[in-house]
């Protein structure tokens, strides 16, 4: 029970509580008034934090962009596929370098893999052989890579047919004069006209196209849209020539590998390495391998690693632009104690303390960075829809890159604004209302 003469506790707290309330309101009302009463200068300090978090916004959803296109298009291949490859990992195509001895991946290498129990876990084994050729449909013609595959090579690498059918065993085994062709492919020779059953000329050999592949997206060198099929015989013997002369069996250019579990990719890659070293005549310890063994899972996280940094790059560099706003947003606050001198001095001389001096200031600071903050959110925005329409990138803005820049922002306005805030707290009512 409180004594007479005193106040209960929980209402003395509770008033308290909404002075504090009062007091804070009353300060984002003075900053509202003073930003309103220079709107130009207003503006122009917010410019540096619209445009740093417009920058961060917009660079940090094109990295992200082109990390899912990446992970996108190396995961419809499938998470569980070994790739090999003749030649040494960072080394020339053999033991010795580029300027040594060279033992290509030849046919009967993967056959030998498909031998019962010599890989338990595998599941379908797709050797292929390419090169590039001039291809030619009517009046239409382009640089297009040729890979000659076998059946098997739909199912390990997920490929799904648009229109007509993929290269059969006995197209293969007969050296039929048949292609499949990528979607970019069947649209630069053909169109919009359907390509199935018509004719290209490949290397001036005439083949019947029988089947488009569905669209893979992604570009560059080695997309599947940008490719053209043909059975592996037929590259092979017609168009490019494998002749080995080292063993009768002809070469290829690497040998795709489909395991059944994607957890025995690591088992998968060691009993396939330590097959072809044998039929090498390699030693055991791998020092001399003159192929190289890719795990699609390994290099899925090696380019999901290297684009993340990359964007982590990207959004440090757009920081710097909030880092100027912020100087920016100093400069001005600054100029403003300047010219409220006599108004501070005024209010501290009514009884306003050094709090609520610093308080009104840092306040202005942080409305400043929070609505530019929200406008250059809304830039950014606007500049990764625009890139998406471009049709290069599909960004993709995400809730954390959104608040991190805001965030950033706001904190760039605090830090900032704190020394011309206790700048102004700190000045002596006489002499403030003594400036001139």
């Amino acid at each position: 029970m409180a004594r007479i003469g005193e106040l209960p506790a929980e209402p003395a707290r509770a008033g308290l509580r909404l002075n504090i309330a009062g007091g804070l309101w009353e300060s984002l009302r003075i900053a509202l008034t003073s930003l309103r009463a220079n709107k130009l200068r207003t503006i122009l300090t917010m410019l540096g934090i619209i445009i740093g978090v417009a920058s961060v916004v917009a660079l940090m959803a094109i990295g992200n962009g082109a990390q899912a296109a990446i992970t996108s298009q190396i995961s419809s291949i499938g998470s569980n596929i070994l790739t090999i490859f003749p030649g040494q990992r960072g080394r020339g195509p053999g033991p010795g370098g580029a300027n040594g001895p060279t033992q290509n991946l030849t046919l009967a290498d993967a056959e030998a893999l498909l031998k019962p129990g010599a890989v338990p876990s595998l599941a379908a084994v797709a050797p292929s052989f390419q090169g590039g050729a001039q291809v030619v449909a009517g009046s239409n013609n382009l640089q297009a890579n040729v890979v000659g595959v076998t059946p098997s090579y739909a199912t390990v690498r997920n490929l799904v047919l648009s229109r007509g059918d993929f290269i059969t065993e006995v197209q293969m085994r007969g050296q039929r004069s048949v292609a499949v062709l990528g979607s970019n492919v069947a649209s630069d020779l053909f169109g919009l006209a359907s390509p199935v059953g018509r004719s290209v000329r490949i290397q001036g050999q005439t083949f019947q196209v029988i089947g488009v592949l569905e669209a893979k997206g992604g570009g560059g060198f080695g997309s599947i849209d940008d490719q053209l099929f043909v059975p592996l015989s037929v590259a092979q013997r017609k168009l490019f020539g494998a002749r080995n002369l080292d063993t009768a069996s002809p070469r290829i250019s690497s040998i795709s590998i489909q395991v059944a579990n994607a957890d025995q990719m690591t088992a998968a890659s060691d009993e396939i390495s330590a097959i072809l070293r044998q039929r090498h005549r390699l030693k055991a310890d791998g020092s001399e391998d003159d192929f190289s063994v890719f795990n699609q899972a390994d290099v899925l996280s090696s380019l999901n690693q290297i684009t993340s940094v990359l964007t982590a790059f990207l959004g440090a560099i757009a920081g710097i632009s909030l880092l100027v706003g912020g100087i920016g947003v100093m400069n001005i606050m600054l100029v403003s104690v300047t010219e409220r001198t006599k108004e501070i001095g005024l209010r501290k001389a009514v009884g306003a303390r050094r709090r609520d001096i610093l308080q009104q200031f840092l306040i202005e600071a942080l409305t400043v960075s929070l609505l530019g903050g929200i406008v250059g959110l809304l830039l950014g925005a606007l500049i990764s829809f625009i890139v998406k329409l471009t049709g290069l990138i599909t960004p993709v803005v995400t809730p954390g890159a959104m608040l991190l820049a805001l965030g950033f922002s706001m904190a760039i306005g605090l830090f900032f604004g704190i020394y011309p805030a206790r700048r102004a707290a700190r000045l002596r009512p006489i002499e403030a209302l003594r400036y001139e």
